[in-house]
């Protein structure tokens, strides 16, 4: 299969060495540094599951350089997505789709407005991975998951036929009958933790281990069911305690990839997390005083740390 993978960080980095290992034709489009030490050096992934190494990739900034594929792999930032959406216009070109598996749940929206929504399809990463190094990716945890699948049944076959390219290679995904709420799954769980963390500037295991961050964590999941049950989007009445062990199941050292935007003074994603949540409580006259309030404390460092 031939894939692109925009944005070559800890989720296109690990996902799209896998699938290049696995013996695809893989293509990265990355910045800076990495995208330097990954023309002289190859991508290395390091991870408990088995590191791997590729001592020569396809990798460049401009993906107008490359031929059309069968699948884009989206995985930039959110601030990112409109104009990397208009710069894969080609890739997609000779019919190829593209995934979006990325934080929040706009993305796929604004693809399909660029790219007409016969070319997108709906994707969910579970993974704690970052760049390390330039050219290198770490894989925290034995948590890799990838969910796929089409919002409508006219592409269902193009999900599966990528679906399968990923277990041929050792990669666990997974169909999704039902990618919105499986967008929205996630969301809820994300969108709690990636504000917490940032806010108490700690990892995983001092939310779940402090009682008022836990409760605090819980709080902003329950909001967010709220906000979704607005859009039609519905769970089970034990999902919050499934969130819960979910957030117990999960290595303590793990960090939200905003907290660790945040400790490096980058921009972050919580417009499009907490942010969007509060937003969408507002616009349905609801409110969302958790989120909200998680949103006002990341503020000052949205753009990057202030000086």
């Amino acid at each position: 299969m031939r894939i692109a993978v925009i944005g070559a960080g800890g989720v296109g980095g690990y996902f799209g060495a896998k699938l290049a290992a696995g013996g695809n034709d893989v293509a990265f489009v990355a910045r800076g540094a990495h995208l330097a030490a990954m023309r002289a050096n190859g991508l290395r992934v390091e991870s408990a599951g088995g590191d791997i190494v590729l001592p020569r990739v396809i990798a460049t900034d401009n993906p107008a350089s490359l031929a059309p594929v069968d699948v884009v792999m989206f995985c930039v930032k959110l601030w990112d997505v409109e104009q990397s959406a208009a710069q894969i216009v080609p890739l997609v070109a000779q019919g190829g789709v593209v995934i979006p598996f990325q934080n929040g749940i706009d993305s796929h929206e604004v693809l399909a407005r660029v790219l007409g929504a016969g070319h997108v399809l709906g994707g969910v990463a579970y993974i704690a991975a970052s760049i390390r190094a330039p050219g290198v990716i770490a894989h925290v945890g034995s948590m890799a998951r990838l969910r796929v699948g089409a919002f409508s049944h006219v592409l269902a076959d193009r999900a599966r036929a990528f679906v399968d390219a990923c277990r041929a290679t050792g990669v666990e995904a997974e169909l999704a009958p039902d990618i919105r709420h499986a967008l929205w799954e996630k969301f809820v769980f994300l969108g709690a933790l990636s504000g917490l963390t940032c806010l108490a500037r700690q990892p995983l295991g001092c939310i779940r281990s402090d009682p008022e961050l836990r409760a605090t964590f819980e709080a902003a999941v329950r909001e967010t069911i709220a906000v979704a049950a607005m859009k039609g989007v519905t769970f089970a009445d034990d999902f919050v305690a499934r969130q819960l062990r979910a957030l117990d199941g999960l290595p303590a050292e793990m960090r939200s990839s905003m907290l660790g935007d945040l400790i490096a003074g980058h921009r972050l994603e919580a417009p499009w997390l907490c942010g969007r949540v509060a937003e969408l409580a507002t616009l349905a006259g609801m409110g969302a005083p958790v989120n909200a309030t998680i949103y006002a404390g990341l503020k000052p460092y949205v753009n990057g740390t202030p000086h």
